[in-house]
């Protein structure tokens, strides 16, 4: 493989394996901390209607309609989610999975009725995402990495996870200690005077950028991987609350990288004919990754037992 090669068909999903894995990796410790994992699954199917209402009203697969879209449906099923749970004192993991699959069987419907699958808006880019579709065509060389001309090139969806990347960033790395008290002790940062409920709908439209960013590289179902994952592993491993957070996206970025190379490159580097999906390999290294968090984790506790009896 020459470097042209690399640059032109790994280096953008490398980028947005990445990128992906860091943003879901940052925000999915909230959730982990919160006992809110179910809804990063939640959001990530629930956005699919705003997805596609955004692609239906501006007819093109551009990245803010989009966003704007998503984000609007993950607030309502927010919203949602917090009606039904109170009107018919359901359960709240009850309550999400009725607004979540409700929410993902209506854009299943519109993606139907709205023309989304002209312009490969369909089901497996819905569940598997589409990372090894991302191309580099103006890539000729290293010089292109400096070329911006070049680099006007790159597929548009990294330009997406990116701004939500920083974005997401700033607003953790500005909300640190708010966040860190709503995550462990809601009720005295209600009594600070905080505005919790704010900052818990800030953090589920986080959540949903984050969603819809990753959405149309990695899919839905890696989107949950990715949220749960990363922040369920370091949780079994630390108490800590900035190596959760900041474990989190680096273990996140860590676990999209690792899982697209072993997709692809290196088997293509040890000159086997054959890839895998890439979706699918991250995903299964996020689980494999969380049983061995649990299996230290049993190893540690049994010495400390061990050594107290001793």
């Amino acid at each position: 493989m020459t470097i042209r090669d690399f640059l032109m068909l790994d280096l953008p999903p490398l980028l947005a394996a990445l990128m992906a894995g860091a943003t879901c990796g940052l925000l999915g410790s909230f959730l982990v901390l919160r006992r809110e994992s179910l809804v990063g699954d939640a959001l990530s199917h629930a956005v699919l209607p705003g997805i596609v209402l955004g692609f239906a009203i501006t007819g093109a697969r551009s990245g803010l309609p989009m966003l704007a879209g998503a984000m609007v449906a993950g607030l309502l099923a927010v919203v949602l989610i917090g009606v039904v749970q109170r009107a018919a004192r359901l359960d709240p993991g009850a309550a999400i999975g009725a607004i979540f699959t409700t929410f993902f069987a209506v854009g299943l419907v519109l993606m139907e009725t709205t023309g989304a699958r002209s312009v490969d808006l369909d089901l497996d880019c819905v569940l598997f995402g589409q990372l090894e579709t991302l191309v580099w065509a103006q890539a000729e060389g290293l010089h292109s990495l400096f070329d911006p001309a070049a680099l006007e090139g790159l597929p548009r969806q990294l330009g997406l996870l990116a701004g939500v990347g920083i974005v997401v960033a700033v607003v953790v790395a500005a909300l640190w200690r708010p966040l860190k008290l709503i995550c462990f002790d809601p009720g005295y940062a209600a009594a600070l005077g905080m505005p919790s409920r704010a900052l818990e709908f800030g953090l589920a439209l986080l959540v949903a950028a984050a969603a819809v960013a990753a959405f149309e590289s990695v899919g839905s179902i890696l989107v949950v991987a990715m949220l749960v994952c990363p922040a369920a592993a370091l949780r079994l491993m630390t108490d800590r609350y900035g190596a959760q957070v900041l474990g989190g996206a680096a273990l996140g970025a860590a676990l999209g990288g690792v899982g697209y190379a072993l997709a692809g490159p290196v088997p293509a580097a040890l000159g086997l004919e054959l890839s895998l999906n890439s979706a699918g390999v991250i995903g299964t290294l996020g689980g494999l990754m969380v049983a061995a968090a649990a299996l230290v984790r049993a190893g540690v506790m049994r010495g400390r037992r061990g050594a107290a009896a001793a």
